[in-house]
Formats: C-alpha cells, sequence, structure tokens
C-alpha cells in the first residue's frame, strides 16, 4: 500500500485499510463446517469454501482462469475494482492476497463508493422510505438520474438525492444550460440557414475563446476521470455550457439576422460545435439524450469517439440537420389527479 499509494480510494477507504493491516493479519480459513451449503471442498465433503474465496474468484473465472489463454482473459487484470465501501476490506485486503499467493496479478485500483441516502436519511424498510432505482427511473427518466446522481454526489462519499435536488438538476443543467442552448441555436439553423450546417466565416477572439474551452475539455476532464472525480468532470463540461450560453446571448444572433447574416451564421456554427463537443463527453453519463443531441447536429455514429474531439472534428457545413426537438424537457410538477389519470 505504501508503494503503490493509489491503489485503494478513497483516502478515508486507503486509511481504513492501512489501519487495519498494520493492527496486524492472521491466517484465514478459507472452508467452514458449521453449515453445509455452498461449493464443497474437493476432497472434504465436509467442507465447503468460505464464500468469500468462492465469491471473489468469479472476478477472474468470468474472466476466463484457470484458462489464461482465453479470450476474456485478456481483460485481466481489472482498470478499476468498483466496489461499496463497506466490503472494501475483502477486495482490498482478501482479495488481493488471494492473487498473490496464486502469482496472478492484482487489479490496478480498488475504489469503495458511498452509500446514498434519502433524504438524509439511511433507506429502510422499516421506515418506509426506501426507493427502488426504477421508480425513480420511471419518474425522471435514466439519463437525467444518472446525471443527477453523478454530477451531484463526489463518488467515494454518501450522497443524498430528494425529489427537489433531482428536479432542480434536471431543469437548471439539463432543460435550461444544455437543452435551451441547443433548442434555441438549432431552431435558428432551422428557421434561417435552411436546414443546414452553416458556413463559418472569420472567427473573432470571442468565437476563439469558446471554441478553445471546448477543444480543451478532453486534456482537463481525463485526469479527473482516471481517479473517479465524476461529480468534477461533469463540473467542468457543464462550465463551457454556461459560458456557451453567455456567449450566445452575448453575440444576439437573433439581431445579427437582421444586420449581419454571415456574422449570425458563425455564431450559429460556433455554438453547434461547442455542443458537439458537449454532446460527446457527456455521452458516458447520458448516452441516450446526447445521442439524440448528435443526431441534432448531423453527426455520424462513426464521429461520436473522443478521438473525433477537437478542430480535427469540426462540423462539417452545409449538412442537412433534421428538424429540432427538444432533448432536455423540463420537469413539470403533475398534481395527484393528473398522475391518477
Amino acid at each position: 500500500f505504501e508503494a503503490n499509494p493509489g491503489f485503494v480510494a478513497p483516502a478515508e477507504r486507503r486509511n481504513e485499510v492501512i489501519s487495519f493491516v498494520k493492527s496486524g493479519l492472521r491466517d484465514l480459513s478459507i472452508s467452514r463446517t458449521t453449515f453445509d451449503w455452498g461449493v464443497k471442498v474437493p476432497g472434504n465433503d465436509s467442507h465447503v469454501m468460505y464464500v468469500w474465496v468462492d465469491a471473489l474468484a468469479n472476478y477472474i473465472t468470468a474472466a476466463g482462469y484457470p484458462d489464461t489463454k482465453a479470450e476474456r482473459w485478456r481483460y485481466w487484470p481489472a482498470n478499476l475494482h468498483m466496489v461499496g465501501k463497506d466490503i472494501v476490506r475483502f477486495h482490498a485486503i482478501y482479495w488481493p492476497a488471494f492473487l498473490l499467493s496464486a502469482g496472478i496479478e492484482l487489479p490496478n485500483r480498488v475504489f469503495a463508493h458511498g452509500f446514498l441516502f434519502n433524504r438524509g436519511e439511511k433507506m429502510s424498510k422499516s421506515v418506509g422510505n426506501v426507493i427502488a432505482p426504477a421508480d425513480l427511473v420511471e419518474k425522471y427518466g435514466l439519463d437525467a438520474i444518472r446525471y443527477f446522481f453523478l454530477a451531484e454526489v463526489s463518488l467515494g462519499q454518501d450522497g443524498s438525492y430528494s425529489h427537489e435536488a433531482i428536479v432542480n438538476r434536471i431543469n437548471a443543467d439539463l432543460a435550461n444550460d444544455l437543452g435551451n442552448l441547443a433548442q434555441r441555436s438549432l431552431s435558428m439553423v432551422a428557421k434561417h440557414c435552411n436546414k443546414q450546417m452553416p458556413l463559418c466565416g472569420d472567427l473573432t477572439s470571442q468565437d476563439n475563446e469558446i471554441l478553445a474551452q471546448a477543444d480543451a475539455l478532453l486534456e482537463q476532464i481525463t485526469p479527473l476521470m482516471e481517479k473517479q472525480k465524476i461529480h468534477q468532470m461533469l463540473g467542468a463540461i457543464w462550465k463551457v455550457v454556461a459560458n456557451a450560453n453567455r456567449y450566445f446571448a452575448a453575440q444576439e444572433p437573433w439581431a445579427l439576422r437582421k444586420t449581419d447574416r454571415e456574422r449570425m451564421a458563425t455564431v450559429l456554427y460556433v455554438t453547434a460545435e461547442v455542443l458537439r463537443q458537449v454532446a460527446i463527453l457527456a455521452q458516458p453519463v447520458m448516452p441516450d439524450a446526447a445521442g439524440k443531441l448528435l443526431d441534432l447536429l448531423g453527426v455520424g455514429a462513426k464521429k461520436r469517439d473522443f478521438i473525433n474531439l477537437g478542430p480535427e472534428g469540426r462540423l462539417a457545413p452545409g449538412i442537412e440537420l433534421p428538424a429540432p426537438v427538444g432533448v432536455f424537457p423540463r420537469y413539470i410538477e403533475k398534481n395527484e389527479s393528473e398522475e391518477k389519470s
């Protein structure tokens, strides 16, 4: 653990593991005799395998072990092993010990996520505050729920959610910031640019500044993702979204339509290009919604990878665009009578 301080994260869990190891490690029995359910120990049916030996071994047997020439074995060692904080000891102490004893490579990193609380309270059937994930998805949408939890909660820490917090994220970040920018700009493209991606004219310092911010995002967020700081990654992307909204408002393309249509086209193009890069980067969190936005921007399926980010992947002027539709609708409260109907 000292030689590889990044092996266990976050820091609280690493300190917990180190404290346990420093307290002194004792031999661990890998079988049990007090019950008979489980995997029998070969050659001794009176013993069953200790459940954590059985369970943890599934990680490598699923990858083909002991056949190290199996096609799936290329997936081991895992780059990242994500576990709950309540079982970090089994994955960060027992599991590495098992692997080392067998001469098998360790996963590169074990990251322990925290717990989710309902309005700050631990979920409990006796309290009656347990909410099924499927119910949240049905009410708010799958992409919206994914975005909320990953943006709201620092991975590795405990997090809390409530109806009000979810609605605020949906309406502020998705509907108002990203959704409204996409709808306003693409509606103008459809109406005033013959439903085609506009030509990009001479760029001003303001154009270059917002494009540079979008171009720099991948390099900026990659180290954040490597350290599982997903909320900071999304924060960096949405900072560019906020700046793009300010850029769009300051350039006033609706006014330019009457005075300088070439400049209007450039502003709309620059805005669309920022939206393209934001949508590509948002795909891991919101694959469906981001995909729909890329459809509206005329970005083909083969041009949606991170390799297409930056100046080399700029939008092609003149391509036909579909009619713009809302990708991120606002969440509107329903009264009880409406919900029942």
